[in-house]
């Protein structure tokens, strides 16, 4: 069944590619950045995913891992899936509601506007939500030690590294319009209260 749950992963793999590059594509914004707050950290970025998205496919295609392969049970690989789908939802559904304001990198730019609709309404941050579930759906179904987890250990740094940053230049940007939706939104999970 292992491989039945790689098939699932490259494919979710290849949904989640697709999602972010044809919203990336449709997107492509010319307008000036007006703020951002990056530098080295684009960089760090993309190599790490990079690092994130290629161990996984170096096991799954060459045996030089698989002396850190485990077993799950069943249950655990339809978990994966089930957790995958959800991830592949919201990663769609944040970038449906961010329209024209999406951008891969931490910046406001001119006409930018606060979006606090859609799966915005109840979190802040569901495109890192959809990473979080991405990592642990990759761990469910890549049963590898190194493999599996890695995702996990790639987000889980890069959230605290960016998170903050970003909530520092929406609070610039938009003051106390975005401290409201702070007070009554969850960071990478719903508040529904």
């Amino acid at each position: 069944m292992d491989g039945v749950f790689q098939v699932a992963y490259l494919v979710g793999l290849t949904v989640g590619a697709f999602i972010r590059g044809w919203y990336g594509i449709k997107y492509r914004q010319n307008r000036a950045a007006i703020y951002r707050q990056e530098g080295f950290v684009v960089g760090l970025l993309a190599s790490l995913w990079g690092v994130a998205i290629l161990v996984p496919l170096a096991h799954m295609l060459t045996p030089a891992l698989d002396f850190e392969d485990y077993k799950l049970p069943l249950a655990a690989g339809w978990a994966g899936v089930a957790v995958f789908a959800v991830c592949l939802w919201l990663l769609w559904r944040s970038h449906v509601a961010l329209g024209a304001n999406f951008s891969s990198t931490v910046e406001v730019k001119q006409r930018h506007v606060l979006v606090t609709h859609g799966v915005y309404q109840h979190m802040r941050h569901p495109m890192y939500a959809a990473h979080l579930l991405w990592g642990i759906a990759q761990a469910l179904l890549v049963h590898n030690w190194i493999a599996g987890p890695v995702s996990l250990a790639v987000f889980v740094p890069l959230y605290f590294l960016r998170v903050p940053r970003e909530e520092r230049m929406m609070l610039q940007q938009f003051g106390s319009e975005y401290r409201s939706y702070m007070n009554r939104t969850g960071q990478v999970s719903p508040r529904f209260w």
